[in-house]
């Protein structure tokens, strides 16, 4: 049995859907053919009961028989060939009318013929063999007081034979039912698995070039046609999301190709003077030192926040937790003040309380804070407004034009005026990501009287749950 399963599973797929449609096909065949031939023969079997119980043997007949048998006279009627006569008597004699076979005597006739029973009807065989259906009765010969059991019986063959020929017919019949939906399963699984083969045809190509371009054609509702949209839809994905690797790699490349190389410089020319003795000037050389301190905290910035956006955005670096905005931006605000000394904050923090990372939120609402910072002048004034959820940072800047605000949330963009200030272009793109992750949204807008205002919108609650009490 385990060999055949096995041989089973390692049928192709159509193979085995033909195999069972055939099987199935053969399974209903049989059984309708089997009911079909026992039904046949009850219904027969129940003709030749009543052919038999309607067949009254003629007075003369029996009288014949009686004379022939009994009373040593002469038969002068023959009964019908058809159907074969005999009576018997009490003691389990009979006489066989002319023209029929003897048939063998059985407790029933032989109560029918003492008066037990009325009548009979049971199978029995003839002398030489053959099986016969019988009906015996009692009868009185007309002018006598005798009782006779007369046995009338018909050959079953009749029967077989048609049975014989029909269950022919039907194992005929079947056989080619089976053949034949043996091969309509096969062209069915055939035409049914013609979009997997193009699947798999796909995959192998995929799995073979890489390349993530192909489509197959969508026919229909069925589950093929949502397996293939979904393929489709899946290298579609996966070709969007290598582009943009491709894309944030190059950019990254880009980006940190100036820090280092300001980064190198400027250790060459501390190693030369090391190597040749010819000592820098004092305030040179701070400013070098600086210069590399400054490159250094720009790589390690940059670092950080591609190891941030380089994170799928399914994957949380930490559980989601109920946090107080209000507390998480006045913490950024403390880091705020120490990169901006010369500026000044208005602020306005009502409660508020989101589901979000707090470490990630914290980072965000820095990057906001520090381009408020960056874009500030000198002695200017960075207003920060916290109300029913809605955090307003604004500066008083030189602003960002219209035809730029389409790309600010974009990774490595920066604006003209931007370019020449430090930072990667990546802060906006984590602000955009952590908000949209807590279920939020940002944008930002030019403010009245000139500057930027950046609004992000958290859904929350002015109270926290009562856990937090």
């Amino acid at each position: 049995m385990t060999s055949l399963v096995d041989r089973f599973h390692g049928l192709a797929l159509r193979s085995r859907l033909a195999l069972l449609v055939a099987t199935a096909v053969a399974i209903a065949v049989a059984a309708v053919s089997v009911a079909c031939w026992l039904l046949t023969r009850a219904q027969l079997n129940d003709e030749l009961n009543t052919t038999l119980e309607n067949t009254v043997a003629s007075e003369g007949s029996v009288q014949a028989a009686w004379d022939q048998c009994f009373s040593k006279g002469s038969a002068t009627e023959e009964y019908p060939r058809f159907a074969y006569l005999q009576i018997i008597d009490a003691a389990g004699n009979r006489c066989v009318a002319s023209g029929s076979k003897a048939v063998k005597i059985k407790s029933p006739d032989i109560a029918v013929a003492g008066g037990l029973r009325e009548s009979t009807l049971h199978d029995s065989t003839t002398d030489d063999g053959d099986a016969v259906r019988v009906h015996t009765t009692a009868q009185v010969l007309h002018g006598r007081q005798v009782v006779l059991a007369v046995s009338v019986s018909r050959p079953l063959d009749e029967i077989s034979t048609s049975l014989n020929r029909l269950a022919l017919l039907l194992s005929g019949l079947a056989g080619v039912g089976v053949l034949g939906a043996g091969a309509a399963g096969l062209w069915v699984a055939r035409a049914g698995l013609r979009p997997v083969d193009q699947l798999t045809g796909a995959v192998e190509h995929v799995a073979r070039t890489e390349d993530l371009t192909v489509r197959i054609p969508v026919e229909g509702e069925d589950e093929i046609a949502r397996l293939s949209r979904s393929f489709n839809s899946m290298t579609a994905a996966l070709a969007s999301s290598r582009d943009r690797q491709a894309r944030l790699i190059g950019d990254a490349g880009h980006e940190l190709r100036t820090p280092l190389t300001s980064l190198r410089t400027n250790i060459e020319l501390l190693a030369r003077s090391e190597q040749t003795g010819r000592e820098i000037p004092p305030a040179d050389r701070r400013a070098l030192m600086a210069s590399v301190k400054a490159q250094m905290s720009e790589l390690a910035a940059l670092i950080g926040d591609l190891q941030e956006l380089s994170r799928p955005d399914a994957v949380q670096s930490e559980p989601l937790t109920v946090v107080a905005l209000h507390e998480i931006v006045e913490s950024a605000l403390g880091r705020a003040r120490l990169r901006g000394p010369e500026l000044s904050f208005e602020t306005r923090l009502d409660p508020w309380y989101v589901r979000a990372e707090p470490s990630a939120l914290e980072r965000a609402l820095v990057n906001v804070l520090d381009n408020a910072v960056k874009f500030s002048p000198s002695g200017g004034v960075v207003e920060v407004r916290l109300t029913a959820g809605e955090l307003i940072v604004r500066d008083h800047g030189p602003g960002v034009g219209a035809d730029e605000l389409p790309h600010v949330f974009e990774r490595f963009w920066r604006s003209p005026s931007a370019r020449a200030l430090p930072g990667s272009g990546l802060g906006l793109s984590i602000v955009a990501r952590t908000v949209q992750q807590a279920g939020g949204e940002v944008k930002l807008r030019p403010a009245p009287g000139g500057g930027t205002q950046a609004v992000i919108r958290l859904p929350g609650a002015a109270h926290p749950p009562p856990s937090l009490d």
